[in-house]
């Protein structure tokens, strides 16, 4: 027989209404797209291309870690009411919280420097050939693809003036777009099933592979958007009306539990991206490792699949690029804001972080290597967004009824220990020659 407590939170836990339940969609696909960033065309391509469709596990794995991951900053976010920034803030002595400031600041700057880079090449597959023609440079033709970019950004940002879901629903337009691109290729391609299953399922690396592992796993599971994601949240939270503490409790369990659909979908929507860009690398150039991974797949698939599959793969790329840089200016801005309680101007940020891939442009740097590099950065970044956060929701005093329970406490832990492994072995692996 139900409790009176028990009725009374079943009563304010209405049931899955589809149109309720919509309302809450959002924060977790805002997420979403930095799993589905230039990074890791990059890194899915180079992987797929050289090794066929040995690393599926690795998107599988680092999928499984994402949904735990995302969910856990989510719910520190709904039960604090505070971002992860400003909990570490105030519960880590100011040392520990400049540190954790300091790798937080590097991820995003990474993350800005692959999107920004990203979405110019997007731009430059689309149109710059015809620039070319005209006498006009590569590096020529991606400055101005970064200009173009960078006012797109803004105008995308903008969208926030309006009330924070527009800018929402804008993004899941993005991943809407990004999937058809790839669901698109896949029905042009004709990939080895057999194959496919084998390796999502039954893991397996060698010296070889493991750079590209790790970068697959940096782009897959990103540290900036554990900051972001308890930040995405916060909207919702301020939009509350409750009468009392228990109210409020049942309000943001239910928010958490919507909150945990959202994950779940956007999540597994960006694993199949992902999947779908090492299947179609794979069935297209499998055991042939391509020496700039996009720019060779774009003017590859054309005279293979037709000029559409390249036009698709350049759309994706730009929509990629512009939704992801957009989402990296926000994680900036929860960072900064909430490690150092500044207000900060996201505009401001969107400005300052132009200034590197301007550079790397500008000095003719290959932005693949950069791309790539990027990826294997975040990696090395991310135990030092998971750990504080692991210590926060598992700490009685911050969540409350909401701490974790054992099971996720562990796998969290593990989590962060797969990734502190698998850096160190390619340390090892680098520094041993």
């Amino acid at each position: 027989m139900a409790t009176p407590v028990q009725s009374e939170r079943a009563s304010l836990l209405p049931r899955m209404r589809s149109s309720e339940l919509w309302s809450y969609f959002g924060p977790a696909f805002v997420a979403s797209i930095a799993y589905i960033d230039p990074g890791n065309f990059a890194a899915n391509f180079a992987g797929g291309s050289e090794f066929g469709y040995e690393l599926l596990w690795v998107l599988l794995w680092s999928n499984l870690m994402a949904i735990l991951v995302q969910y856990l900053a989510a719910k520190l976010g709904i039960a604090t009411g505070k971002t992860l920034p400003r909990n570490c803030r105030e519960h880590f002595s100011r040392p520990v919280t400049i540190f954790l400031w300091v790798t937080a600041e590097i991820s995003a700057m990474a993350t800005d420097l692959a999107e920004f880079l990203g979405a110019a090449l997007g731009l430059y597959l689309l149109f710059g050939p015809r620039f070319l023609l005209y006498g006009w440079s590569k590096s020529e033709i991606l400055l101005v693809a970064a200009v173009i970019t960078a006012i797109c950004v803004f105008v995308i940002l903008l969208l926030e003036l309006w009330g924070f879901r527009k800018l929402e629903l804008a993004i899941m337009g993005f991943v809407c777009i990004i999937g058809a691109c790839y669901a698109i290729e896949m029905l042009m391609v004709r990939p080895d099933w057999g194959a496919v299953a084998l390796h999502t399922l039954v893991p397996m690396l060698d010296g070889k592979s493991v750079y590209i592992a790790v970068g697959m796993l940096g782009a897959t599971v990103m540290p900036h958007v554990v900051y972001l994601h308890s930040g995405l949240v916060q909207p919702r939270i301020r939009s509350e009306i409750v009468e009392s503490p228990r109210r409020k409790y049942l309000a943001r369990l239910r928010h958490l539990r919507y909150e945990t659909i959202d994950v779940f979908v956007a999540m597994n929507a960006a694993w199949l991206v992902n999947s779908a860009m090492v299947v179609v690398a794979a069935a297209v150039f499998g055991g042939h490792a391509l020496a700039n991974p996009i720019e060779d797949a774009h003017h590859t698939l054309g005279p293979l699949l037709g000029p559409a599959s390249a036009l698709i793969f350049a759309i994706a790329l730009l929509c990629s690029g512009l939704s992801s840089s957009t989402v990296g200016t926000m994680a900036g801005q929860v960072i900064i804001e909430g490690f150092l309680d500044i207000r900060f101007s996201i505009f401001l940020r969107r400005l300052l972080t132009l200034i590197p891939a301007v550079v790397v442009i500008a000095i003719g740097l290959d932005p693949l290597k950069i791309l790539i590099l990027s990826q294997v950065v975040l990696s090395f970044a991310l135990p030092f967004a998971l750990v504080p956060l692991l210590m926060l929701t598992g700490n009685r005093e911050v969540m409350k009824q909401f701490v974790n329970n054992r099971w996720t406490h562990w796998l969290g832990w593990l989590t962060v220990s797969v990734i502190i492994v698998l850096n160190v072995f390619l340390l090892w692996q680098t520094f041993a020659g």
